[in-house]
């Protein structure tokens, strides 16, 4: 399991909320209000006087009454940053870009921690357990000192990880409130993204089989190899010649089940089976016997019985996961507007220190 998997709760519009709007690099510019601002890295008085110990802790953006750093700013570019300078040499407009793509992203999580505070939404112990217990099950931890023991192993402590997912579902809560409960999804536009994409509700062609088998061992001899092919030579034209193909196989195919369900291959789909006798099954029409397959455990002899083409689910059957699809869709399309909204009534001030951003 990897970072990412612990990291997030598994939700899309959790994903969406955590990344906002982050990627546009241009942000409203705005005069805060007049007030004194304070952060655990500065402080700024009403005519925003900046004396910061050092640069690393000049502000960089305020946002209505929070403020950004710049060594918040790193600490967010950095991973990225990393990354891409494993790739290739960065120039500063790079990490300049990089930064600032940053501080975009801390922007919108200033606007939504503001947006969760005004709204006074409140996660309890009962949900952040609940979280952790998902979280739990579905990376197949059989204990809570597994996954503590598997987030050690990548950095994160459990008080860390465990503060990120009260984050999250404050914020999943928000979408909830701002965005989720006014999205509808109407019957017509499901059955009409339905007809629309038909291609995707229609299932995989099936192949029903059966061989005969056999077998050649790694220490098969060059004689060995040629008596088992005469005898699949043999038995090869008795098939065609019309006999009974599962009384065939029951007598001389040496695939132990052979001698009870007469060389069953059962049913399957594309990709299911080895090479070799997928493309000769796809090959033949239904009652037709393929020639000698050879594959590198021995020679096979293969009837195809059954081919079922593809059927398209009907629209009830499906109806759930088209509303799901649709109203993930809106909800993203509801959630993109009303962030943009948010942003545009904020008061935010940028400043660029000397182009660090």
């Amino acid at each position: 399991m990897n970072k990412r998997t612990l990291a997030v709760v598994t939700t899309n519009l959790a994903l969406l909320l955590l990344g906002g709007c982050a990627g546009k690099e241009s942000a409203v510019i705005k005069q805060p209000a007049a007030a004194t601002l304070k952060s655990d890295h500065a402080e700024i008085s009403e005519d925003k006087t900046l004396k910061p110990k050092n640069l690393t802790n000049a502000i960089v953006a305020i946002v209505n009454d929070d403020i950004i750093t710049l060594n918040a700013v790193n600490r967010e570019a950095k991973p990225e940053i990393d990354e891409a300078g494993k790739k290739a040499a960065l120039i500063d407009a790079e990490k300049s870009r990089i930064r600032r793509m940053a501080l975009d992203r801390l922007i919108e999580k200033k606007l939504t921690q503001q947006k969760i505070k005004e709204l006074n939404i409140k996660v309890s112990e009962e949900e952040i357990r609940q979280a952790i217990d998902d979280v739990r099950k579905q990376n197949n931890f059989p204990s809570q000192e597994a996954l503590v023991a598997a987030l050690s192993g990548q950095g994160i402590s459990f008080d860390q990880y465990r503060a990120q997912l009260k984050e999250q579902i404050e914020k999943l809560k928000l979408v909830s409130m701002e965005v989720r409960a006014k999205v509808h999804v109407g019957e017509t536009e499901m059955r009409d993204y339905y007809e629309a994409n038909l291609a995707k509700y229609t299932e995989e062609e099936t192949y029903r089989a059966r061989h005969i088998f056999f077998k050649i061992g790694e220490k098969s001899t060059a004689a060995d190899i040629k008596l088992a092919m005469s005898t699949a030579l043999a038995v090869l034209s008795d098939a065609k010649d019309g006999k009974d193909f599962i009384e065939l196989a029951k007598k001389f195919s040496e695939d132990p089940a052979a001698r009870k369900d007469g060389g069953d291959l059962g049913s399957f789909k594309k990709g299911d089976m080895q090479p070799e006798l997928e493309k000769a099954i796809l090959s033949l029409k239904p009652g037709e016997i393929s020639g000698l397959v050879s594959t590198p455990i021995g020679f096979h002899i293969i009837k195809l019985e059954a081919k079922d083409s593809g059927k398209v689910k009907d629209f009830e059957s499906v109806k759930k996961d088209v509303e799901e699809v649709l109203y993930r869709k809106k909800s993203e399309d509801r959630f993109s507007q009303w962030a943009k909204e948010l942003r545009g009534k904020a008061n935010i001030e940028i400043r660029e220190l000397g182009g660090l951003l």
